[in-house]
């Protein structure tokens, strides 16, 4: 799988490649995850974790399912479905691509959709479908009708909302009472390398009693509890609105800047979108210099790149290197 952010070679020094918050997290949060107690398990059950969960989305705790990352719920809930009979799953395209790897693990027909049309037009009633809202790469929303008809189509439809809380533009879009939606707030926390994240099911029927089933045990480390723990509190909330204020600036000034150098740019409500240079970019200089972009080829664009949102200093050293 190609993925943005870290690699193997040296400290990245301005990584556009990686869709997590840049700015500075709370003090709180840094002290909370360091205060985690990795000196015995946590509960097999995480039943304080779902109250809370729960509580913050309105839903009984026994509707949420901690995962270890989106990657972990994406193949859990796909074998899931495998067992419940289910043999096709849709994918967006350009998409995430751990979607399709792994329907393709387990053997399941993967077929792709381009837009919305096209998936009512060929979608049929013993499938899954995911929907990455907003979308990555393309940073892209649809509509809560849209929504809505495939929801009403598919066997089981999969929201992806690891993007909704660094949503720069609109509103989100209803979920469906059928509809799972997979939370994944690492990125959004500006932790990515502490692997925590939830389902929240449509009610506690047999996919849910799957899905608990095949869950590893402790499934959660110390810190993945303690991150979503951490989550919905008023102090990390308004920290969050305030990163979207200060990162909604920070897009402005880089698309103008890319706009100047004639780069060809598409529009997105997150910090993060599709950019295709004026001229090939050489990606290994720009390693080179400590500056990642993420390749978009494995989307099927090649000659694109996603590029995330960074602050001033970050945009400055990525120009002076793109036009030396």
């Amino acid at each position: 799988m190609t993925h943005g952010g870290s690699d193997s070679g040296p400290t990245l020094l301005h990584d556009f490649s990686t869709n997590a918050n840049p700015l500075p997290v709370p003090a709180s949060l840094s002290t909370a995850l360091q205060a985690a107690d990795r000196c015995r398990y946590p509960d097999p059950h995480y039943l304080a974790l779902r109250e809370q969960l729960g509580l913050a989305h309105g839903v009984p705790p026994g509707r949420i399912l901690p995962a270890s990352g989106g990657a972990e719920a994406i193949r859990r809930l796909s074998l899931a479905a495998l067992l419940q009979g289910l043999r096709e799953v849709w994918v967006p395209s350009p998409g995430f691509g751990d979607y399709a790897a792994a329907a393709q693990a387990l053997g399941l027909r993967v077929r792709c959709y381009a837009n919305v049309t096209q998936l009512l037009q060929e979608l049929g009633s013993e499938t899954m479908v995911w929907i990455c809202e907003p979308c990555n790469p393309t940073g892209e929303s649809l509509a809560s009708a849209q929504i809505a008809a495939v929801a009403a189509r598919a066997a089981l439809t999969v929201l992806d909302r690891a993007y909704e809380p660094l949503r720069l533009a609109g509103m989100a879009p209803a979920l469906p009472s059928n509809c799972w939606a997979l939370h994944c707030p690492n990125k959004a926390l500006g932790h990515t390398g502490v692997r925590a994240a939830y389902l929240i099911a449509p009610d506690e029927g047999a996919l849910t009693q799957s899905m608990r089933q095949l869950a590893a045990s402790w499934v959660l480390s110390a810190e993945g509890q303690v991150l979503l723990m951490q989550l919905h509190r008023p102090e990390i909330q308004a920290w969050l609105a305030e990163s979207r204020a200060q990162l909604r600036r920070w897009s402005v000034q880089q698309r103008e800047m890319l706009a100047r150098l004639s780069w060809q740019q598409r529009e997105s409500c997150t910090p993060f979108w599709l950019a295709r240079p004026a001229a090939p970019l050489d990606h290994e200089a720009l390693r080179a210099h400590g500056i990642k972009l993420r390749d978009a080829s494995s989307f099927g664009l090649p000659g694109w790149v996603r590029v995330a949102t960074l602050p001033p200093q970050s945009q400055l050293a990525l120009k002076k290197v793109i036009t030396q």
